[in-house]
């Protein structure tokens, strides 16, 4: 299996946000730069994340993003789940019309199975259990300008 960008910006948003003490927030462009990602791309996931119940926004001039209760105690399983659109693994119709396999095919039921089955595996792991240690990289330096 395989997750799509979008899944991975909001999982490393989510790690980042965990990773931080509960008091400090973050930037939208502090969470860009922290997860090697495109500011617009980060703005996407924040609203996602934020619409999901996971991050908390606060308004203001020393406002930003941080992690919610509910961001804390979801698991990956659960936030892939949520975040993915597709309906198929398999591109059973295309621009020259249906499969015509379609019928008879066995692939798309045995792909939403094992789909069901890698989340079910992610399910036992909580996204704050994933950062420990000391962050690699810029996230030390970057912890100082946030507010």
């Amino acid at each position: 299996m395989r997750i799509n960008a979008f899944s991975d910006v909001c999982l490393r948003v989510v790690m980042l946000l965990c990773a931080a003490p509960e008091s400090v927030t973050f930037t939208s462009r502090v969470v860009a730069a922290e997860v090697g990602t495109p500011y617009n791309h980060v703005s996407k996931a924040l609203l996602k994340l934020r619409e999901l119940g996971l991050i908390e926004a606060i308004r203001g001039r020393s406002g930003g993003v941080r992690i919610s209760a509910l961001g804390r105690a979801v698991t990956v399983g659960s936030l892939l789940r949520q975040l993915d659109t597709r309906t198929d693994l398999a591109a059973c119709e295309s621009s020259n019309g249906p499969c015509p396999l379609l019928c008879g095919c066995g692939l798309r039921g045995s792909l939403r199975r094992a789909r069901d089955a890698f989340y079910r595996e992610l399910d036992g792991l909580v996204i704050s259990t994933l950062p420990h240690g000391k962050p690699n990289g810029p996230v030390l330096v970057e912890l100082g300008l946030v507010r």
